[in-house]
């Protein structure tokens, strides 16, 4: 036909853009398919209670002690004392017994309450010196708060401190704090290898994922001998020598 032309596509680079094209087409849904994979296999490590140090929880505005308590200070000149995240992760849910009084009078490394699991227990020492203040009443009735909000809600006690200065020198803050949390969940990872090959070989089939992932809460699932050793050798830093303990 007069004045009509006709261009072939695949003799011209029509054919390359057309490959480009499709190529963008598969991989567009590809690449957003591995991502979701990715996204539900730390939702599933999660759900299935892997313990990492990506899960962990670690505020950078608070102060950590080397016996897994943290603080910090309010406006009031109060400051907030709690168990920190790793601590409740390792041992999961637990009630609480020995609760100090308000108006006690307390020094850092004294009894601060103890926690208990089917009746398997853990002193927890005090990571400052002050009065008592308050105690939080949530935790009576809602145990389950400790674990769900730490940091928050699941405070335990309000001390009005003596020697902040000093005392909290011996915590750790910020960015300190989570390379100190990570090297204590290695710890305790080394610690574990131990005690099971020591005390129950057998355990290794409950707190060890496929792979060798530790699980979440894995202390519960260990007799109380090994919760005894964990006391000494992640709890007892602050613990001021008396006549009955």
């Amino acid at each position: 036909m007069d004045g009509f032309s006709y261009s072939d596509i695949f003799a011209t680079k029509g054919l390359e853009y057309l490959i480009i094209i499709a190529f963008l087409v598969l991989l567009i849904p590809f690449w957003i398919m591995l991502n979701k994979q990715v996204k539900m296999t730390r939702q599933l490590k999660n759900a299935l209670g892997i313990l990492s140090a990506n899960i962990l929880r670690i505020p950078q505005g608070l102060f950590y002690s080397k016996n897994h308590t943290w603080m910090h200070l309010e406006k009031s000149g109060a400051a907030k004392v709690g168990l920190d995240d790793l601590l409740l992760h390792i041992t999961g849910e637990v009630k609480f017994s020995h609760l100090k009084n308000p108006g006690d009078m307390i020094n850092k490394g004294d009894l601060l309450t103890e926690i208990d699991q089917n009746g398997k227990l853990l002193a927890i020492f005090s990571p400052v010196s002050g009065k008592i203040v308050e105690t939080n009443p949530i935790l009576h009735e809602h145990p389950g708060t400790l674990n769900e909000d730490p940091y928050g809600k699941g405070w335990i006690y309000k001390i009005k401190p003596s020697n902040w200065i000093a005392e909290a020198k011996s915590c750790y803050l910020a960015e300190e704090a989570t390379i100190w949390s990570e090297r204590e969940l290695l710890r305790f990872k080394d610690f574990l290898a131990v005690t099971m090959k020591n005390n129950s070989p057998e355990a290794s089939m409950v707190i060890l994922q496929d792979g060798g992932e530790l699980c979440d809460h894995s202390l519960s699932a260990l007799p109380d001998e090994t919760w005894k050793d964990f006391q000494k050798e992640f709890l007892n830093l602050y613990r001021l020598p008396t006549p009955d303990r």
